[in-house]
């Protein structure tokens, strides 16, 4: 019985995958962040109960009345299972850090956008959206077995134009403000508590850099994506990158302070600092030196280096 449950879990954990990829590729869906978060969230939760299932731990909500369980239901009389965050959470969870971070990032996207309406997201989350899907083929291979890859279903979305690094500013630039606030202080926020570690790893956040290439043999021209160490021999062939998405690095007036003086301009303090971006007038939007989340402003790494050019100009 047990074993049966399982396999259901996970017949109903890889459609539901194969589904968040097929919305997020599909050309005509506008709404296809949010579509994916939600029903990766709902795949995600039944191969972890699958898991739990099959090493016959209890995923189900309960309480201990003496020698017995009370298990926990709805008002229709179902079982209340585990949640995502809550199978994550479990201390016999097989999921590494970097994955279990991701899952937890797309959680709380999921709690902002779900009772409102978001518009512009996809640029700025769609490397956690790509981890999300090698994390689950990889630990779906994990947990069950290579019987279950699911790897031919997650595949590359086609655009019909290259994107130009002036054409990839200008689309940032035009929908950086029109992300939500709400969803732009969940990911300052979530990240400012992640280390560098964390924040590098690619179960967190995959990201791909996409480039034109000129080919020397024949069989080399129907590769669409080819994956080059920076230090291999062929990737001196490489003429120009055409997107290389990053996340901004976030920094508070006391870290840029500490920066100064770790690098020799004893002198400058937080005076000086709050002095220099009055007078620059640098938390105005156009200049996108940093951002505010709830009553904190956080500073980008431009400004860092203004600053840096300002110690060194004034001798700190």
């Amino acid at each position: 019985m047990g074993k049966s449950v399982a396999n259901e879990l996970l017949y109903k954990s890889k459609e539901a995958m194969i589904s968040a990829v097929q919305i997020y590729n599909n050309p005509l869906i506008r709404f296809k962040s949010e579509m994916f978060i939600i029903t990766a969230i709902i795949s995600w939760t039944y191969l972890m109960h699958a898991y739990y299932r099959r090493k016959g731990i209890e995923y189900r909500y309960y309480h201990q009345r003496g020698q017995r369980k009370k298990y926990d239901r709805t008002k229709n009389g179902a079982y209340k299972h585990w949640e995502l965050e809550r199978c994550i959470n479990e201390e016999h969870s097989p999921l590494d850090k970097g994955t279990a971070n991701n899952l937890r990032f797309l959680i709380g996207i999921r709690h902002e956008i779900e009772h409102q309406k978001t518009s512009s997201i996809d640029e700025y989350i769609g490397a956690k959206l790509q981890a999300c899907a090698l994390n689950y083929s990889r630990e779906l291979v994990k947990m069950f077995g290579d019987d279950h890859n699911i790897k031919d279903n997650l595949s590359l979305a086609i655009q019909f134009s290259p994107i130009s690094p002036e054409q990839e500013k200008l689309l940032r630039a035009e929908s950086k403000d029109s992300i939500p606030s709400n969803i732009r202080n969940f990911i300052t926020t979530f990240e400012s508590e992640l280390d560098d570690e964390e924040l590098k790893s690619s179960c967190y956040s995959y990201k791909l850099v996409y480039i034109p290439m000129q080919v020397n043999r024949a069989n080399q021209a129907d590769k669409a994506i080819e994956f080059i160490s920076p230090d291999n021999i062929n990737a001196k062939d490489v003429e120009q990158i055409l997107v290389k998405a990053v996340e901004k690095k976030k920094f508070l007036p006391s870290e840029i302070v500490k920066m100064m003086n770790d690098e020799g301009y004893t002198t400058f303090s937080m005076y000086y600092h709050t002095q220099l971006w009055h007078e620059k007038n640098a938390k105005d939007k156009k200049y996108n030196f940093g951002v505010q989340v709830a009553k904190q402003w956080y500073w980008y790494e431009n400004w860092v280096n203004v600053v840096r050019e300002h110690c060194k100009k004034n001798n700190f």
